[in-house]
């Protein structure tokens, strides 16, 4: 199992970069996990639109779904120009059935509804979900492929439940909206102490810290996670490849 960042930068991209995309690969199969704005014209440095086998949605939140319309507009266009391929699933939780109805366009793509108390097969990936705390509905994801395990946070401030969700994985990507003495819970994020206690309970291999903020030295948000996780801690970086 292979994860490329593709954007992770919380709220709106930074100049030139993305907001919250990641691209999973397994046996050839690429699954992208969020779409937020900038992602695809960054996703194209390492494929194209038309290559996707499926996409993944934590939530609604424009910097996760705003390229989520040209992503099916390039398909419709490479569709025009005489390229031949299915509907793409979209996956995405029906709590917000406007949003949710956005997801089919054409026979471009097609929305597919996660049940949240079952696992979900895509490709060669098992996603299990658990419901984040954020003010709306967001679902982190336990996605195992391969003997591997990679726990996704999404948007949502620290809840115990995490702890068994994420336990033992290989890797813990897990946002980080806010340095260590600022509290992020009212506004449904995590701040670096958050994380590292975290990454500390569940036992995980590997801190990557994701939907950063856009002030501050980053740097420092790996040293206040590493007061409490002594474990490899990563910021995530564009195009930065994990292989698990």
């Amino acid at each position: 199992m292979k994860l490329t960042i593709i954007g992770f930068w919380g709220g709106y991209p930074k100049q030139n970069a993305a907001s919250s995309g990641y691209l999973l690969e397994h046996e050839g199969f690429q699954l992208l996990i969020d779409c937020g704005s900038g992602v695809l014209a960054k996703l194209q440095n390492i494929i194209q639109p038309e290559d996707l086998d499926a996409v993944l949605i934590s939530h609604y939140h424009p910097d996760y779904i705003a390229d989520i319309g040209v992503l099916q507009h390039a398909r419709l266009i490479q569709g025009f120009l005489g390229k031949e391929f299915p509907a793409l699933p979209l996956y995405g939780h029906q709590f917000d059935e406007s949003e949710f109805g956005k997801l089919t366009y054409k026979k471009i793509t097609k929305g597919i509804a996660y049940n949240l108390n079952e696992v979900l097969t895509v490709g060669p990936f098992q996603v299990s979900f658990l419901k984040t705390d954020h003010p709306v509905p967001c679902y982190a994801m336990r996605i195992e492929a391969g003997g591997k395990v990679l726990v996704y946070t999404a948007d949502s401030s620290f809840k115990d439940e995490f702890i068994e969700f994420s336990r033992n994985a290989d890797v813990l990507l897990c946002e980080c909206n806010f340095y260590g003495h600022q509290n992020g819970k009212s506004a449904g994020h995590m701040n670096s102490i958050d994380a590292g206690k975290f990454a500390h309970r569940a036992a995980v291999k590997q801190l990557i810290l994701t939907h950063l903020p856009h002030y501050g030295n980053l740097s420092d948000l790996i040293a206040e996670a590493s007061r409490e996780f002594t474990g490899i801690i990563k910021l995530a970086d564009e195009f930065q490849s994990i292989s698990l």
